[in-house]
């Protein structure tokens, strides 16, 4: 059975072909597009998926929309209705879209797979799934476990902000839910937007500038704006928020506790908004805490499966690992709204394939592949490619090309690393990536300033060989999708002095604190990525080389874009990249660009090419 699933028409728009249970390709439309969480119908990514099938797009059996619109519409106008005469002028900028389009969305969504392929504009084909079931479904069935608790949280999806579920086998129930308007995601969403940052983009800021703060405000938010129940059920006070009735986050009543209006995007960053970040930051993980010792205890599972974008606080998700109520966690790496297709496409087969079909009874291991699931380029195609946009390049063997590279990151140059299929999901884990040494005091200033042209806090994640991990971080667990956040080892740290630890707020970055303090955090973490040699044998290799040549198997791993750009998709994306940052030298397959060898008139000026983020 042949099951397409669709995410659209939000942010993050998606598309992910399933096929009998297995999932054989998923990509953002971004990547295609070069706009940043592309919100359109996923044209090009339902191409590429179906381009993997070797099948007639007549061959599909379902297209499968991530959520139902007329139920999302009801949550809507009872939501404008409830709060009359409020928000008159959002409902009415509002209603014109929803009844032109969104109302309407099966006959657009015909439309576009029509446009595609005439078979695929079949309504007798066409199936919708709720939001939080496909988060659910797209973190229980690929996950590794016969029976779960899978736990969902994010803004809102129809209704639900929050939801429980039970997996069993190829069955899946929701058991709870929090509805519309409490919501955890849409609390730390508040948080990004009066901090300065975009809604549904700004989020990762607001966790890796928590540990430069303190959580000062967390009282006041507990005071004025979440209502927290010991078994972790919550809500909102809606005074203190616009989210239901009008165009922004947060009014005049948040800033009032808070001591000032927001910050815009253009003003420096103070302590006090560490402290914003840090407060938020240490609210959601309370709330987290108590919903999955609740749940644990309610349910007595002990595998914990997790989706929504609150799943992507990889912090959180750390500090749910080492509270140890559940013994193994798996969290979906496209945790956000582009995971919903992948998950619409998994909950249709399911429900319809029937009990014969025993796909998840009989699965072991991670069924998302290592998430490398887009799109890949031959040799021959790579290099006609590079050679069309007037690149440079040697074309070597892979010995060369692992010996190369290991040789370029061990005297500390930047790399760009462009291989196999390109990454599902938010994180590039080893084939969409620029890499650095972790041993310099200065990679991560560098490679954020001159490189990725962003806030020089932002923290940079560890790829490390799977078998080397727990000598390095306090973990022993997989962590392939970057989800979880641990401690450096303590031998591996240095202590701050108190002069270091009385520096301001930004000022402790330049601080050494451990043997790899490019991925050492200011608080002693890092965001884990363990490179295993069964999913990414060429990434596990380069690394592998790395540590004969240094005695350390990790490597600094960021995603191969610069701030506002989506993460490469093809060589040229990779190219111009190269061409418009301070990346030294770039493989490409087996073809090797150095920076030097390049015609400098083919320099881009990326630095100012996006917007920020």
């Amino acid at each position: 059975m042949l099951v397409l699933g669709i995410s659209a028409f939000y942010h993050d728009s998606a598309a992910a072909l399933v096929r009998d249970g297995e999932v054989v390709a998923a990509a953002q439309e971004e990547r295609f597009t070069r706009k940043k969480h592309d919100p359109g119908f996923p044209a090009n990514a339902v191409r590429f998926c179906l381009s993997e099938i070797g099948e007639p797009p007549g061959k599909l059996d379902r297209v499968v929309f991530y959520e139902k619109p007329f139920v999302k519409f009801e949550r809507l106008l009872e939501t404008y209705l409830a709060l009359a005469p409020r928000g008159f002028s959002s409902f009415r900028k509002a209603m014109p879209l929803w009844i032109s389009e969104k109302l309407f969305q099966r006959d657009l969504l015909l439309r576009e797979l029509g446009a595609i392929d005439p078979a695929l504009g079949d309504k007798a084909k066409l199936r919708f799934s709720e939001h939080h079931f496909s988060h659910a479904a797209s973190a229980y069935y690929p996950s590794p476990f016969r029976s779960a608790l899978v736990l969902t949280m994010d803004g809102v999806g129809e209704w639900a902000t929050t939801s429980a579920a039970i997996g069993r086998d190829d069955e899946l129930r929701i058991l709870k839910e929090i509805k519309f308007p409490h919501s955890l995601g849409l609390l730390y969403s508040a948080f990004t937007y009066y901090m300065g940052f975009k809604v549904n983009s700004g989020e990762y800021k607001v966790m890796g500038l928590a540990p430069y703060g303190e959580p000062k405000y967390a009282k006041a938010i507990r005071e004025h704006l979440i209502d927290i129940k010991p078994d972790g059920s919550f809500k909102l006070n809606l005074d203190y928020f616009s989210f239901c009735t009008g165009l922004t986050m947060t009014d005049e009543r948040f800033d009032a506790i808070f001591g000032g209006p927001p910050r815009r995007p253009d003003e420096p960053l103070e302590q006090r908004h560490m402290d914003f970040a840090a407060s938020i930051q240490a609210v959601t993980e309370e709330v987290v805490l108590r919903l999955t010792r609740a749940l644990a205890e309610e349910t007595g599972q002990k595998n914990l499966c997790l989706a929504g974008g609150v799943a992507l606080n990889c912090v959180a998700n750390g500090k749910v690992l080492r509270d140890g109520k559940f013994e193994n966690i798996f969290v979906q790496p496209a945790a956000g709204d582009a995971g919903g297709a992948l998950g619409a496409a998994l909950a249709v087969y399911h429900d319809e394939a029937g009990p014969t079909s025993h796909a998840k009874a009989a699965r072991t291991g991670d069924g998302m592949k290592g998430a490398y699931l887009g799109p890949c380029f031959e040799q021959d195609d790579i290099e006609r490619r590079l050679a069309a946009v007037g690149a440079v390049f040697t074309t070597v063997g892979q010995s060369d090309l692992i010996e190369q590279t290991a040789q370029a990151l061990a005297s500390g140059r930047a790399v760009g690393w462009h291989q196999g299929r390109m990454e599902f999901g938010p994180r590039a884990l080893g084939n969409r990536s620029i890499l650095g040494d972790p041993r310099s005091p200065t990679m991560q200033k560098a490679l954020n300033l001159k490189v990725k042209y962003r806030e020089s806090f932002r923290p940079f994640a560890p790829s490390v060989l799977r078998e080397r991990v727990a000598e390095w971080f306090e973990i022993a667990v997989d962590s392939p999708y970057m989800l979880l956040v641990a401690d450096v080892k303590p031998e591996r740290c240095r202590k701050m002095s108190a002069e270091e630890q009385s520096l301001f707020g930004i000022d402790k970055l330049n601080v050494q604190r451990s043997d790899i303090p490019a991925v050492t955090h200011v608080d002693y973490s890092a965001r884990i990525q363990t490179v295993h040699k069964e999913t990414n044998p060429l990434y596990h290799a380069l690394i592998s080389r790395f540590e004969a040549l240094t005695g350390c198997p990790v490597l600094v791993n960021t995603s191969f874009n610069v701030r506002g750009e989506p993460i490469v998709c093809t060589p040229e994306d990779a190219f111009r990249c190269f061409m418009g940052c301070e990346i030294e030298l770039l493989a490409v397959g087996n073809c090797i660009l150095r920076k030097e060898d390049q015609n400098a008139a083919l320099a881009r000026d990326y630095k100012h090419a996006f917007e920020l983020d």
